[in-house]
């Protein structure tokens, strides 16, 4: 079990019997191309995950729709015999078409299978975090859905129930059916969307996850949102990508970070950012380019 004392980001509750640092690692980039067939350079994407333990990362999220199949099986290739104090989280709910597409695949009985088949490619006996990705689908009920998850929870194949992308009704819906350990959705300092769900996740005592926790306008270059952020990397003698993390683990207690890279230079730079400490003037400025409900084009 992690301590406070050498957590990256302070430690998480993030089931019954599974304490995490906040700073965490997700391995969506070490497949190839549009997250699609192997890596380029396999013995880096190796490197990369053990390297993400020696720093401390003690979370690793992931799922057999990376590649398909490809990142399990690095992560079980690089890290097996797993030490007793690293999470793995999966998503299930969906699966890759030839084109690369993410198709909805969600009847109970395929999320039972899905739930096996991370299972046999991490070469796990239990799965600490598995994510629901959730679509609408008019004859297959949330209620059953996460029933299945609640079964294989009994059986001990799974130690705690997650959603992804879903809303504040939805999250809501599930906890009446299962107690619900974490949201994986789309949150960053430009995108403020779910900010209301980030609020009742908090209430609820489940992390919230934050998908592409950079955004996007880092490469769009957008003037306002450079500004700010440069100045203050500027005088912390960080990186725009590393104030933008720091300030999600300032936003609320129950954030954790699961930023990706192929790099191992790159996962470095992104796990120091929990040695950023921003001043409160700094959180206000941040806070300031959107508001919550919003994303920065909305904002402009």
């Amino acid at each position: 079990m992690t301590s406070a004392s050498n957590a990256l980001g302070g430690v998480f509750q993030l089931t019954a019997d599974r304490q995490v640092s906040r700073v965490g690692f997700g391995a969506m980039q070490l497949a190839g191309p549009g997250v699609l067939g192997p890596p380029a350079d396999r013995e880096k994407a190796v490197q990369v995950l053990r390297r993400a333990v020696e720093l401390g990362i003690d979370h690793i999220d992931t799922s057999d729709f990376y590649g398909p199949w490809v990142v399990n099986e690095l992560i079980a290739e690089a890290l097996r015999p797993y030490g007793d104090g690293l999470a793995l989280a999966t998503k299930i709910g969906a699966y890759r078409d030839h084109e690369g597409g993410w198709l909805p695949l969600n009847h109970p009985d395929a999320l039972r299978a899905q739930v096996h088949d991370n299972l046999r490619r991490l070469r796990l006996e239990t799965l600490d975090l598995v994510y629901l990705r959730h679509t609408v689908d008019r004859g297959i009920s949330l209620a059953d859905q996460l029933g299945a998850l609640a079964e294989l929870r009994e059986q001990g194949l799974v130690r705690g129930i997650g959603l992804s992308n879903v809303s504040v009704e939805q999250f809501e819906e599930a906890r009446q059916h299962v107690e619900i350990a974490a949201v994986q959705n789309l949150y960053n300092v430009v995108n403020r969307t779910s900010a209301e769900l980030l609020a009742k996740t908090a209430e609820a005592g489940a992390a919230f996850v934050p998908f592409f926790p950079l955004g996007s306008g880092f490469a769009d270059s957008r003037a306002r949102e450079d500004e700010v952020l440069r100045g203050i990397a500027e005088r912390h003698g960080a990186t725009q990508a590393q104030v933008s993390l720091a300030w999600l683990l300032r936003r609320s207690e129950n954030v954790l970070l699961i930023p990706g890279t192929s790099s191992p230079a790159h996962l470095e730079e992104n796990t120091a950012a929990a040695t950023v400490e921003l001043s409160d003037a700094d959180v206000e400025a941040l806070n300031a380019l959107v508001a919550d409900g919003e994303t920065l084009e909305e904002a402009h």
